[in-house]
Parts: structure tokens; C-alpha cells; sequence
């Protein structure tokens, strides 16, 4: 039940990204755009009670347990800015918005990219590993909180891999090529 109730909070989400950008863009009506996209966070608020009653109900915690902390976490630290993303392109094609803006390719322009980017993917790391952890706690020394465990291993790898690649574009920043105009883009 939480593996499918994990894909229709990810099917959930793109509806509501689509009505919502929809009901801004095409029905002129952004204040009812922006209230649907609000919505969204409620998909997140049903998984986490959901798998906090599938636990209470001596379930055990298993990866789907799991997956659903993960998801939610990288719900929090990059919904938000794939909101922004779609929402540029949206803007851009059926609004006359102006072109979305792409990231910096070369020099520390681009190393604080990185970083931003990085931030993102720390924050839904240390979310779910967050409510790993709650959810370890909640289980408490009776049952098997070992897959949980795993999880939170993996969420350490993600940190670490944000942080070298970010790392790297600052130790090592991309030169631009000779002879080329526009320094930065």
C-alpha cells in the first residue's frame, strides 16, 4: 500500500503542477494557480500519516517505509525549485514570459550554481534522513529497523556526492574556451 500510495503522490504532484500552471497560464486565473499549487504539500502530509499508521499498526519497517521518508524529503528540498523550473518554461511558451534563464557554464558563476544546487540536495538528504531517524525512534527496539538504516546510509552518500561535485567546480572551476564572447553565460 505505501509503494502505491508513493506513486500517486508523484502522479499527484504533476497533476497538481500541470492544473495549477494550467489554471495561471492558459484560464488566466494565477490566484487559483497558486492555490492549487499550494496543495501540493498535502500529498506529502497523507504519506508521512499513512506510514506512521502502517507502523503503529506493527507493520514491519521495511523499504517502502523507507522510500516513503526518502521521497518526502526530496519532496521538501527540491519540489520547490522544480516548481520554479516548470514554471519558467510554462511561462516562457504559453505566456510570452521571457526565455528561462540557463545556469552559468563556466568560472565561480558556475561553482555558486553548484553549490545552490547542492544545498538543495543536502536539504532532502537531511530530511528524509530526518524522518529515518523519527521513524527508527518510533519503531523503537522492538522491531527491525535495519532497512531504515540503509536508507539513512544512502542519504549520507548523496550529501557527500553533492558536496565533492560542488567542491570540484570550486577547486577546479570550468574555464571558458579562448576567443570566446561573453564571459560567464
Amino acid at each position: 500500500m505505501i509503494v502505491t500510495l508513493i506513486v500517486l503522490c508523484e502522479a499527484g504532484f504533476w497533476v497538481l503542477l500541470a492544473a495549477g500552471l494550467g489554471l495561471r497560464y492558459v484560464a488566466k486565473k494565477p490566484r487559483l494557480g497558486a492555490a492549487v499549487l499550494l496543495c501540493e504539500p498535502l500529498l506529502e502530509v497523507v504519506l508521512l500519516v499513512v506510514t506512521a499508521i502502517d507502523l503503529k499498526n506493527g507493520a514491519e519497517p521495511g523499504v517502502k517505509h523507507g522510500l516513503a521518508a526518502v521521497y518526502i524529503g526530496f519532496t521538501v528540498g527540491l519540489g520547490h525549485s522544480t516548481i520554479q523550473w516548470v514554471d519558467a518554461r510554462v511561462a516562457h511558451r504559453f505566456a510570452g514570459g521571457p526565455p528561462p534563464v540557463k545556469p552559468p557554464k563556466y568560472g565561480m558563476a558556475r561553482a555558486a550554481h553548484e553549490w545552490r544546487t547542492a544545498a538543495r540536495w543536502i536539504v532532502a538528504a537531511v530530511t528524509a534522513t530526518a524522518l529515518l531517524q523519527a521513524a527508527v525512534w518510533y519503531v523503537g527496539g522492538d522491531g527491525d529497523s535495519g532497512s531504515l538504516r540503509m536508507w539513512q546510509q544512502k542519504m549520507l552518500w548523496v550529501i557527500g556526492i553533492n558536496l565533492i561535485i560542488a567542491g570540484g567546480y570550486t577547486l577546479f572551476p570550468k574555464q571558458e574556451p579562448k576567443g570566446r564572447v561573453g564571459a560567464g553565460r
